[in-house]
């Protein structure tokens, strides 16, 4: 603990997240400091007082064998006994510290009261202030120069240690050196000697000064536990707020799982009736079971009919998207060609591009190997991006169509467009779910904004990558790729073709006859003796 002019060391701002936390904070602060009878916070108080306990341990042997080189010192011009009984006094008053100091230390935390500790260790440093004040007074009536000097060398020493030793609890040094320098200062003025005098005044002088040094070393201590309590405040703040995060995360994956396997299970229930509304919508249509006079009913089925293919198409969106994302969508691979799949996409949407009067360039690169993927998610990847491209470029416009291999030996499938194109800041909204660009309301012939978060999961699945690139009324491209595992390369034959090893050389005709085999000529000579016998 400090007095009133020590304290210049601001209190630790409290960190809450709201000003009535702060309020609460507060109030417990002060009400613990008013339960421990401290000016500063009650765990602040106790560190400086641990601080002091420890050091006062760590020099139980040091401070005891300085004195008793002291004393020892003294009996070349003051009596023995009196050397003597002051080293008894010493070490008896550091033998009571020693065990206030362990005593302290023994204790739990939440039994200590700071306040009745700091007036205990107040008196016992007195005492020994007082105790070692008496070296001034051995020897006093000598008139050996050389037994002041020393005096003045010892003081100086003390100073320094308990200096160093005490500085966290500022009232202990004072009570613990103010003794032994007034009793310096006055042997030291019993002489009547101006170099005395000037001893003198250099002792105080050197008091002054080490308390100044010991106060730095207080208001240091006090900033390093501020900073510490600071930190730890911090540090469990942040940990709060991750725990608070994570959950928050938990809960909301939890949610989009729960959502998603809502809706992949949802399937049956969803088209059961859509099946229905469109079968009948069709037959009424085509007036399959007879003709309808009224022409507006005609049209209205084949509003009904048109309008529940969108539905149906909406809703399959929605649930290859939720499978997707629930992790059920399981991939049937085979053997495929990129190529094939681009141009049966291709055959699909011909037409529409025909009377949008679109114009169609195919880069196909030549001899690109079979890929090992799902044929019908490969199909989907294609028709959504064909699709998009056809949607969003205006009459008169150009889709291209690539496809090649890459550095890296997958293979690439590029669409790209002359449409409006998408702002940078938008592409990652397109990305996501039902999103769509701002351009695209303007000129698009509709859609859900499934499409290319469908491809880019499809497209992960296989181990690829997916990426839009885009600039604002120049067009579109869209790049798929696929790795280079995925591509399907014929193995080279590990022997020319009719120089297999396994293969024997036709003898020569020049050779003479084929030589029969063994078992043949054994046969004949049995058939020989035979008719023979007969």
């Amino acid at each position: 603990m400090q007095d009133g002019d020590d304290r210049t060391t601001p209190e630790p701002r409290p960190r809450a997240k709201d000003p009535r936390a702060a309020v609460h904070a507060h109030i417990k602060e002060l009400r613990a400091r008013l339960t421990q009878g401290t000016v500063l916070k009650p765990e602040f108080e106790y560190e400086l007082l641990s601080m002091f306990v420890r050091n006062e341990l760590s020099a139980r042997v040091t401070i005891p064998l300085l004195a008793v080189i002291f004393s020892l010192a003294s009996m070349f011009w003051a009596p023995v006994i009196q050397a003597s009984a002051w080293l008894a006094t010493v070490i008896s008053m550091k033998f009571f510290m020693i065990a206030a100091c362990r005593k302290f230390q023994s204790q739990p935390r939440g039994e200590i009261r700071v306040d009745k500790w700091r007036r205990m260790f107040f008196w016992l440093e007195l005492a020994s202030g007082i105790a070692w004040g008496g070296m001034a007074v051995v020897g006093l009536g000598t008139t050996d120069t050389t037994s002041h000097v020393f005096i003045l060398t010892s003081l100086i020493v003390l100073l320094a240690i308990r200096m160093t030793f005490a500085s966290a609890v500022m009232p202990i040094l004072y009570v613990g050196t103010i003794p032994m320098t007034v009793a310096v200062v006055g042997r030291l003025l019993l002489q009547e000697h101006p170099f005395y005098l000037a001893m003198a005044a250099m002792a105080v002088g050197l008091h002054v000064y080490f308390i100044f040094l010991a106060k730095g070393l207080n208001t240091t201590a006090l900033a390093m536990l501020e900073f510490r309590a600071e930190k730890d405040a911090l540090i469990a703040e942040i940990e709060e707020e991750k725990s608070i995060s994570d959950e928050a995360r938990r809960r909301a994956e939890a949610a989009n799982v729960a959502k998603s396997r809502f809706l992949a299970t949802m399937s049956h229930e969803l088209r059961t009736p859509l099946n229905a509304i469109l079968g009948f919508s069709e037959v009424m249509k085509c007036e399959l079971m007879g003709p309808i006079q009224n022409h507006s009913y005609r049209e209205y089925a084949g509003n009904i009919h048109d309008s529940g293919r969108h539905l149906l198409q909406l809703i399959n969106e929605i649930l290859d998207l939720s499978r997707i994302e629930a992790g059920r969508y399981e991939l049937h691979e085979e053997p495929v060609r990129l190529h094939d799949i681009v141009e049966d996409c291709l055959r699909l949407l011909h037409l529409r591009a025909e009377s949008k009067g679109l114009q169609l360039v195919l880069d196909f690169a030549k001899s690109l190997e079979q890929i090992w993927a799902d044929e019908r998610a490969i199909r989907q990847i294609c028709l959504n991006l064909m699709s998009n491209a056809l949607k969003f470029t205006p009459r008169g416009g150009r889709i291209t169509l690539s496809l090649s291999a890459t550095p890296e030996g997958g293979q690439m499938l590029i669409v790209k467009d002359t449409g409006p194109g998408i702002p940078k800041e938008e592409i990652p909204r397109v990305m996501q779910a039902f999103g769509q660009g701002s351009l695209a309301h303007q000129t698009a012939e509709g859609g859900t904004g499934l499409g290319l978060p469908i491809v880019q999961n499809l497209v992960t699945l296989h181990g690829g990558t997916f990426e839009l690139r885009s600039e604002l009324r120049k067009g579109t491209e869209a790049v798929v790729c696929l790795p280079k595992s995925r591509v399907l390369r014929t193995m080279p034959p590990l022997q020319p073709l009719g120089q297999e090893r396994h293969r024997r050389p036709v003898a020569a005709t020049s050779a003479g006859p084929p030589l029969r085999p063994r078992a043949l000529d054994e046969a004949a000579r049995d058939v020989a003796e035979s008719t023979a016998a007969r």
